[in-house]
């Protein structure tokens, strides 16, 4: 992999991934654009102890533009975009329209790959593990800024979930606090480990996961499973056998086989509502340690979490949606029309040939 840093015409920070270590990427970004002004804000909930960002410059974010404008293909026959270059192999930059900014954290938007009607799982096992890389080095420059204790990268997939850019694409978000659901796994990891006297929790889990039915795909490496308390219609979860933190501490062995498990899924994925459905809208979501301070949570260190992929859809049927009405918007209690058991048999049974 070869890594280069540019400026945009703005001032945001631009980077290419390449897979060749001869390419140069001397393009200037020639639009005449002025320096980007953010008002993003975190605001605390003093009664559910989280934190809310408000973002209002967001409301002026590009919108569903048609194939021809699309700010994240490469800049060419005389159009200007994000992305200064004719070409690239994956590209990381800072979000023009950041949730968070400056104190409040960093946004970045990762673009997997130049074809605009390409999806994740269209790329192949070389392209994906160079998007592997790009989170990963992504990962541990982000997690040296002062302000962030935690990254996440992840992939939204789709108009129903709320996409609104059609080219094959990521963000990141680096966090200045950990995020409360993060939060909840960290409790429970302390809490099983003092009932235990020092046993963890994501291990427990992947062991009972393993000997049960939901096993989705497994691999020397990486297991994928629907969890016994799925919260959606289909979803999975992938981690890797050896537990890490994050995934810095991938091995080689993991990060090579990874590209082959994870578009096995994703192409899955597409096939579980049959033939001539549209593609299966979904969110890829890593889960990753925090870097801050773990001390309000009873004797947690970062090895203690597991680092792992969750992979779902709002889709529950053909043509129907679930949606996040009373009990999940206002209670957060999930109610799930899928049984996990069947969803699991659904994604064993569309193998990718």
């Amino acid at each position: 992999m070869k890594k280069t840093s540019t400026r945009l015409a703005d001032g945001r920070e631009l980077i290419y991934y390449d897979l060749r270590d001869d390419v140069v990427r001397d393009a200037v970004d020639r639009r005449p654009l002025e320096r980007t002004v953010t008002t993003s804000e975190i605001r605390q909930d003093v009664l559910l102890g989280d934190s809310v960002a408000v973002a209002s410059h967001r409301q002026g974010r590009t919108y569903h533009p048609p194939a021809d404008e699309c700010p994240l293909c490469p800049s060419r026959d005389g159009r200007l975009s994000e992305i200064p270059d004719s070409s690239y192999d994956v590209v990381v930059f800072e979000n023009r329209f950041p949730s968070l900014a400056g104190d409040s954290g960093r946004c970045e938007v990762v673009c997997f790959t130049s074809d605009h009607n390409a999806s994740f799982a269209d790329l192949t096992e070389e392209q994906a593990g160079l998007v592997l890389d790009a989170w990963t080095d992504r990962t541990a420059e982000l997690s040296h800024l002062p302000a962030v204790e935690q990254v996440f990268c992840f992939e939204n997939r789709g108009a129903e979930i709320g996409v609104t850019l059609g080219h094959p694409h990521g963000q990141i978000y680096a966090y200045p606090f950990t995020t409360p659901r993060t939060a909840l796994m960290l409790r429970s990891l302390a809490a099983h480990k003092e009932a235990t006297g020092g046993g963890n929790l994501f291990d427990a889990v992947l062991e009972h996961e393993l000997a049960d039915e939901r096993i989705v795909l497994q691999s020397e490496h990486w297991v994928a499973f629907v969890p016994y308390a799925a919260h959606w219609p289909y979803e999975v979860h992938l981690y890797p056998r050896r537990r890490v933190p994050d995934l810095l501490g991938l091995d080689e062995a993991a990060r090579t086989e990874f590209p082959k498990v994870y578009l096995e899924l994703l192409k899955r994925f597409d096939r579980i509502f049959g033939e001539g459905e549209p593609p299966t809208p979904y969110i890829a979501a890593w889960h990753q340690a925090p870097f801050g301070t773990l001390d309000e949570f009873d004797g947690v260190t970062r090895d203690d979490f597991a680092l792992h992929l969750e992979l779902f859809t709002i889709r529950r049927t053909s043509g129907k949606l679930k949606f996040l009405a009373g009990s999940e918007s206002g209670m957060s209690v999930f109610i799930n029309d899928v049984p996990p058991e069947a969803a699991a048999r659904r994604l064993r049974e569309v193998a990718s040939s």
